[in-house]
């Protein structure tokens, strides 16, 4: 998801930080795992091993594993809680995906890193890379869980659905009286209608719940818009995704006849 939208006439103006991270996971009866790269008897080429260094291992203390699979043939995927995102650039992404690929006859070692907004947009880059569908699911004491079932819906969508989309713009809120994520997503498909979509996860911070939905855009402009008076409070509704029509059959053809009931014939 790497296409960009520019913001022309939508810009934010966030400045004030709180001292700690407000989007920490949920409370846990049992301490916060660690993450393990299970690495140690693996080496690579002094590239692979800086790159890994400077893009995850320097935070690896810092990083909650939300949800991981191992297979047998030496790759494992992470979804990954920063907690150091939110001393950074206001409204950085605040997750981690990572592949890793181990050759274990070579004792070698090679990895991909995405950064992402959204839970389930980590979930479909890493679906994409091979992890299966079902094998990726967020540990419930480590994230706060779908509200209700639009919220389950949208986010399996996405996280099926993600290379439908390219990603063009977010915005990661951690205030605690306002925990929200705001993504324009741009679809592929050049006759999409509502060719922009905005995500939109809100956290109940009492409950700890939250809940993703969805509108359709015509511009990115308008979309980006919205976005910025949802971060201000002043935004109306989402508009909704408009669908595809469905086909319609040729002027001039034919109906099918109608199947006959099932019974005895005359």
């Amino acid at each position: 998801m790497a296409v960009h939208l520019t913001p022309t006439t939508a810009t934010l103006n966030h400045t004030e930080r709180p001292l700690l991270s407000l989007t920490e996971p949920a409370p846990a009866r049992k301490p916060i795992p660690a993450v393990d790269f299970d690495l140690d008897d693996l080496d690579a080429d002094e590239q692979v091993c800086r790159d890994f260094f400077r893009q995850v291992a320097v935070r690896e203390d810092m990083l909650v594993p939300l949800a991981e699979h191992h297979t047998t043939n030496g790759h494992s995927y992470y979804v990954l809680f920063d907690r150091t995102a939110t001393w950074g650039h206001p409204g950085d992404p605040q997750l981690v995906a990572v592949h890793l690929q181990r050759d274990q006859q070579k004792k070698t070692f090679n990895f991909e890193r995405a950064t992402m907004p959204l839970p389930a947009m980590a979930q479909s880059w890493l679906i994409r890379r091979g992890c299966p569908h079902d094998a990726i699911s967020l540990n419930p004491e480590l994230w706060s869980p779908p509200a209700d079932e639009a919220t389950r819906a949208l986010e399996h969508r996405l996280a099926g659905d993600g290379d439908h989309y390219a990603m063009g713009y977010s915005y990661t809120s951690d205030y605690p009286d306002d925990m929200v994520t705001v993504v324009v997503l741009r679809a592929l498909d050049e006759q999409a209608p509502s060719p922009y979509r905005v995500v939109v996860e809100e956290v109940d911070t009492e409950a700890w719940r939250h809940t993703l939905r969805e509108g359709g855009f015509d511009t990115a402009d308008d979309a980006l818009l919205w976005c910025q008076d949802r971060l201000t409070g002043e935004a109306g509704p989402l508009p909704p995704v408009r669908r595809a029509a469905a086909p319609t059959r040729p002027a001039g053809l034919p109906k099918a006849p109608a199947p006959r009931p099932p019974g005895r014939s005359r």
